[in-house]
């Protein structure tokens, strides 16, 4: 039967670094088939030096990799297949580009306290961020606002939870994991 298809959904999991982004969203694309994409895998080498070094990325830098994410999810969209990208996504003005990719792009924001996020990225191995960037991120974070999409959860929750809370407030199906 024509036209039973849904169209694709795209989920971007933003955050700063430490939140959580790249656990939850992985578990969002297992239990409801969104294919993943981590957005540090896009980054140029440039980027990775400079924040390696402890050097937060500006705008400009920004800019370009942005448009690598919101053309990724654009071809996957066009492919018919539904993605959760992870991406900090702090600024508005961030958003809006990926926006510009796909149509209907929606935000899942991993909210909580700076001292939580700031524990976890002292027990974790990141090749590049460290934990030093994460007051200049939380500094330029502006929340999702009432005209954008999206859900803001408390990533103070486990994973597992918030991801199974991010397909319902979303309204994603699960997929059927079970054997036939």
């Amino acid at each position: 039967m024509t036209g039973d298809r849904r169209p694709p959904r795209h989920i971007v999991v933003m955050g700063v670094s430490g939140c959580g982004k790249t656990t939850v969203a992985r578990l969002l694309g297992e239990l409801t088939g969104l294919t993943f994409a981590e957005a540090d895998e896009f980054h140029s080498e440039a980027n990775v030096a400079r924040m390696r070094s402890g050097v937060p990325l500006d705008d400009a830098a920004r800019w370009p990799w942005l448009r690598d994410l919101a053309g990724w999810m654009t071809a996957r969209h066009r492919e018919g297949v539904s993605t959760v990208l992870t991406c900090s996504a702090l600024k508005r003005s961030y958003r809006d580009v990926l926006r510009q990719g796909p149509p209907n792009v929606e935000f899942v924001h991993l909210d909580g306290p700076t001292e939580v996020i700031r524990e976890r990225m002292a027990t974790r191995d990141h090749p590049y961020m460290p934990a030093s960037l994460l007051d200049s991120q939380a500094a330029i974070l502006e929340p999702l606002g009432p005209d954008e999409h999206g859900v803001v959860l408390d990533l103070r929750l486990p994973a597992d939870v918030l991801a199974a809370l991010a397909a319902d407030r979303l309204g994603l199906p699960a997929v059927d994991t079970s054997p036939r």
